[in-house]
């Protein structure tokens, strides 16, 4: 039987190996960033951001003005990079609860993101109802988190723990593990920062 201790040691395996997905560098960081990019760090407060922002499709539902008309969830599941996760929503059956909030952020995993985790340790938390609504919750913030929240952040999450944010301009991680790699990301009820890496909650 698949155990949440199963599922979060395989996470911290994939993190542990160096195996989550590194995100592009676009900007500088630190003091140094804000003296001499100025323009750098406003992009990441004024639109969409991140080296995997060009996989979005550049038009229709799933393209970024596609996405800010409809709540998260349907937004999502126009979005092929987030596939895999809006499976994982429609099986936690968190799709009316996510479409009806308002003003919340939400960590997504991008398919590469799942596509680390061993295929059977994905297949078992898919199909393991609790510890699947206990790992997506806690990829939402009940609050709109911006850009410029990201550089020092520590954020309560719907599943009641914590997330944490650091970094500049427009290199932000979650937890220490996950990078953004598409930030700034509207849809009609929510900010979407899409991530490289899948976050675990402590148990």
């Amino acid at each position: 039987m698949f155990t949440t201790m199963k599922f979060a040691g395989a996470i911290a395996g994939i993190a542990a190996s160096g195996l989550l997905l590194g995100a592009c560098s676009q900007g500088e960081s630190g003091s140094e960033a804000a003296t001499s990019a100025p323009a750098e760090t406003q992009a990441a407060t004024s639109g969409e951001f991140g080296a995997a922002c060009s996989a979005v499709p550049k038009d229709g539902a799933g393209s970024f003005d596609g996405m800010a008309k409809d709540p998260v969830a349907t937004a999502a599941s126009n979005n092929p990079e987030l596939a895999t996760l809006v499976t994982a929503v429609k099986k936690a059956g968190l799709v009316d609860t996510l479409n009806s909030a308002e003003n919340i952020t939400v960590f997504a995993p991008i398919n590469d993101a799942f596509g680390k985790i061993p295929k059977k340790d994905l297949n078992a938390v898919l199909s393991d109802k609790k510890t699947l609504t206990s790992v997506l919750t806690y990829h939402v913030v009940g609050k709109e988190v911006t850009p410029a929240d990201l550089s020092s952040g520590d954020f309560k999450t719907l599943q009641g723990g914590s997330v944490s944010t650091s970094g500049s301009g427009e290199n932000f991680t979650v937890n220490g593990s996950a990078n953004v790699v598409c930030g700034n990301v509207q849809t009609a009820n929510a900010t979407v920062y899409l991530i490289d890496g899948v976050l675990m909650p402590k148990m």
